[in-house]
């Protein structure tokens, strides 16, 4: 146990484990696996990628707090990091997700085949849990989890929250958490995103003195095994160029922001007249409204497979322009061997992809880790806005 009061510090943690840098083992996403098990298609019929809202009060009723995500089909899984919960310490992989809030993990009392083969947490075994009655149920795109709240100490790299409220799993439906390698999800989205009336984990962070600054940043290295942090509480400036470019969360909700529009040779090819982006650690892709996404898929030559995906020539790295998303008046190319992934087989794929558009966000665009990996991603909570600048 720690004696005296936490004091603040600007901790930057490295994947897997947070305390250290350790070399990330390579690992296939959900998508590469049911692309091999010949299951893909069938899959991405059945799950379409969709944006998460969240959903009436009608369910305050009953207890139950239904907080609505979206697809984890395109996690990337090179960004996971360890944390511990629990006195003394259970260990737990977790992707690290700004498209989401909460916190949960697997449970011994889940029966679901997905929860065998990861690590649960046993409330037992802590002294310091505290287990609530209050049911919980999250939906995703790909699946659902239904559980309960409890709230025990969380330990990230070098930094201890106390009560931290977070979701057992009771019961883990469809594939969603079958072929994945992480055990759960620790969300840093805004609050209003969360379950109701519990504090989310970097909100925890600040209110315990931990941190310096509301903020926490993002590098995700272009490397296969390592490289990539996230920072709590302040930047480390070595791992961009130039300076950091600011633009305002225009809803606080995920972290979205307002752009300018996508082009390519000087081009507007989508977003024409401005749309919204979120920014979002825990999809891999470049998620778009359907017909700019087949816009985009028809420029760049990428033909539908049987699976659904979009492939294209490995060759089109070389030859194929950037595309530029423009935000807040600043260009961001991407070229095409970042929109362009080479599967383990030798076969390319685009890395755009569709999702189903809703009357809460007809004209959408997450920009996921295809984006993130060539600018280091500032969250300033204090300010309500998002730093850009090329990675190094």
């Amino acid at each position: 146990p720690n004696a005296g009061p936490p004091t603040r510090s600007l901790i930057c943690f490295s994947f897997p484990t947070l305390a250290s840098r350790i070399p990330l083992t390579r690992v296939k996403s959900m998508r590469q696996n049911l692309r091999e098990k010949n299951k893909l298609k069938d899959y991405l019929e059945s799950h379409p990628y969709n944006v998460a809202y969240r959903s009436n009060d009608s369910d305050l009723d009953t207890g139950v707090q239904s907080v609505p995500m979206r697809n984890f089909l395109d996690v990337s899984v090179i960004y996971f990091g360890n944390i511990s919960i629990g006195m003394p310490p259970q260990d737990f992989k977790v992707v690290f997700d700004t498209g989401s809030t909460d916190l949960w993990v697997p449970s011994i009392y889940c029966y679901s085949p997905a929860c065998a083969s990861h690590n649960v947490f046993d409330p037992h075994q802590s002294s310091t849990c505290r287990i609530s009655k209050q049911a919980i149920h999250l939906e995703y795109g790909s699946g659902d989890m239904t559980g309960f709240l409890a709230y025990d100490t969380v330990r990230i790299g070098g930094l201890t929250v106390l009560g931290q409220a977070f979701g057992l799993s009771l019961q883990e439906s469809g594939t969603f958490m079958k072929y994945a390698v992480f055990d759960g999800i620790l969300g840093l989205a805004y609050p209003s995103l969360g379950i109701r009336r519990t504090i989310p984990v970097f909100d925890n962070l600040w209110i315990q003195n931990l941190i310096p600054q509301e903020l926490f940043a993002f590098y995700l290295s272009r490397k296969e095994k390592e490289g990539s942090v996230v920072m709590f509480g302040g930047v480390n400036h070595s791992y961009y160029s130039g300076d950091l470019n600011w633009v305002p969360v225009t809803r606080p909700l995920y972290w979205e922001i307002s752009m300018d529009n996508i082009s390519m040779n000087g081009e507007v090819i989508a977003c024409d007249g401005g749309c919204q982006a979120i920014i979002d650690t825990g999809t891999s892709l470049l998620i778009g409204p359907s017909h700019a996404v087949l816009d985009i898929q028809k420029i760049i030559g990428a033909n539908r497979t049987r699976n659904g995906e979009y492939q294209i020539s490995c060759n089109a790295s070389n030859t194929l322009p950037d595309i530029v998303f423009t935000i807040n008046g600043i260009d961001y190319p991407v070229p095409a061997s970042a929109y362009i992934q080479q599967d383990v087989q030798g076969t390319c794929f685009s890395s755009f992809d569709k999702t189903r558009g809703s009357m809460f966000f007809p004209d959408l665009w997450i920009l996921g880790d295809v984006f993130l990996r060539l600018y280091f991603t500032v969250f300033d909570r204090a300010n309500d806005r998002i730093g850009l600048a090329p990675a190094v």
